[in-house]
């Protein structure tokens, strides 16, 4: 995976560049109005240079949507695993929640760019992201069982339908947030609340949220 949106190596600063260039574009432009000449001249290279990293545009894309995807595990998994073993549910969800939201808003070209362009590319493009998507896919199902399992999530819910849910709402923040209204934090303890609790009244508020170190 890139260093996203960083260029720490001087021998990988070509291919980083083009990368990130290539990630902002797609995330303004979509996927057809974006070619490799204006990769090119936004990351400060010649068009040709591009061949020197990539055989094609497709090849950058794939690299594009499996760092945007990447990102987002790495970051769900390192927040979950960094709780005591005896973390109680509430606490797993909203550190799940919070890492996906802190990853789509700290990666936010990459991030964003898989989640408007993955409709648009080809078909064998998307097959080439499908393992790491799937990956993500697994380990957010295999957390969300676990916690059915737990008696957190009632049996009838249907955890696929649940994470596709989860993920779509997530997602969805990249259009609207903003930090001025409320960090990333306040996000996750709103819509794990939200995703615990539900709308309805309950005779029992909800628990005072859990503060993760960062």
């Amino acid at each position: 995976m890139p260093s996203l949106d960083k260029a720490d190596e001087k021998t990988e600063f070509g291919r980083t560049g083009i990368l990130n260039a290539a990630a902002r574009l797609f995330r303004q432009n979509g996927y057809a109005a974006v070619s490799l000449r204006a990769i090119a001249q936004a990351a400060g290279i010649k068009a040709g240079s591009i061949y020197y990293h990539f055989a094609s545009k497709d090849a950058v894309v794939t690299e594009i949507l499996d760092a945007g995807i990447v990102s987002v595990h790495e970051k769900v998994r390192a927040a979950v695993e960094a709780l005591p073993a005896n973390a109680p549910a509430e606490t797993i969800i909203r550190a799940a929640i919070y890492g996906h939201l802190r990853a789509l808003l700290e990666y936010g070209d990459y991030t964003s760019a898989n989640v408007r362009i993955f409709g648009q590319v080809p078909m064998a493009v998307r097959d080439a992201n499908l393992p790491v998507r799937r990956a993500y896919e697994k380990y957010l199902d295999d957390l969300l069982s676990g916690l059915q399992a737990a008696g957190t999530i009632r049996p009838g819910v249907n955890i696929s339908r649940l994470r596709l849910l989860l993920i779509g709402a997530l997602n969805a923040t990249l259009e609207w947030f903003d930090p001025e209204q409320g960090g990333v934090e306040a996000l996750a303890d709103d819509y794990t609340n939200i995703f615990l609790h539900g709308i309805r009244p309950t005779p029992e508020p909800p628990h005072e949220p859990y503060h993760l170190a960062d």
